[in-house]
């Protein structure tokens, strides 16, 4: 267990929630580069809120974000300390409508963000939580779905389909292959007309001229570290998260076809 995750439950909640935001722009630092792909306006999703860093910085630039997050506490936290434009919904996300089984790691908390829909050696402990799909949200002028499931990524976008479809929102996907094989995620975003992008240094590089799988191989010793250390060390990068653009688009630079509008906040049964 990381130095993070030992301190984490001792330390008030709010404090955890301003540390994590503070320090993962230097954890993931695609984080830093959200203009590169978060037009400003619209609707940002967050699949996988946590203690809500991308909930956070996607405030600063969405007129409306929805924040999933299924770890019952972690919910009532972000509902407490993000801005108003900013909709919690207490469930997790996948394909199916209903109540879904929710692995966590010792401990039964969930505190160190790697509860999953799909059971890893490391989960012991289950809790039932709702579950539903993105498309049944009904969500307008999406510009960017965030999803960090860990390992249940291919569901979140089978329910995400329609809005991926009719709005050609970017996609940052959390893929690492010591959790899942990347083909059905790279299968599933190619159908519809995505193509992917890495930020390994300080340029990004298209997916199909860098190694994922050979890369997190190498500086998979990184992933181990946690969020604290790799924060303090940003220099050893250890990609796990791929940004996908509709075809034509590239990060800084939309497709011509894109258009975002401004999004009125509405009710959600989250919050």
């Amino acid at each position: 267990m990381t130095l993070a995750a030992r301190l984490g439950p001792r330390l008030p909640a709010r404090l955890v929630s301003a540390l994590a935001a503070g320090l993962y722009p230097r954890f993931e630092p695609e984080l830093r580069r959200l203009a590169d792909f978060c037009p400003p306006g619209g609707t940002a999703v967050d699949v996988g809120g946590w203690y809500g860093p991308w909930t956070r910085r996607l405030a600063q630039r969405a007129d409306r974000v929805v924040t999933l997050e299924p770890v019952p506490h972690l919910a009532r936290l972000l509902a407490s300390v993000t801005p108003p434009q900013v909709e919690v919904v207490a469930a997790a996300a996948t394909d199916h409508t209903g109540c879904a089984t929710l692995w966590l790691p010792p401990g039964g908390r969930g505190d160190r963000g790697v509860s999953s829909l799909v059971r890893r050696e490391l989960h012991t402990t289950a809790v039932e939580v709702p579950c539903l799909p993105l498309d049944a949200l009904e969500l307008a002028a999406v510009t960017l779905i965030k999803i960090d499931a860990e390992g249940a990524e291919l569901a979140v976008l089978r329910g995400a389909a329609h809005t991926v479809e009719r709005q050609l929102p970017a996609l940052f996907v959390e893929l690492e292959t010591r959790i899942q094989p990347l083909a059905p995620v790279l299968d599933w975003t190619a159908a519809y007309g995505y193509r992917g992008w890495v930020l390994p240094h300080d340029r990004w590089l298209p997916l199909d001229g860098f190694d994922l799988s050979a890369h997190q191989s190498r500086t998979c010793h990184v992933a181990e570290h946690g969020l604290l250390r790799r924060s303090l060390a940003p220099h050893r990068r250890y990609v796990n998260s791929v940004l996908f653009l509709p075809d034509g688009a590239r990060p800084g630079r939309p497709a011509a076809h894109t258009v975002h509008h401004h999004v009125p906040h509405g009710p959600l049964h989250g919050r």
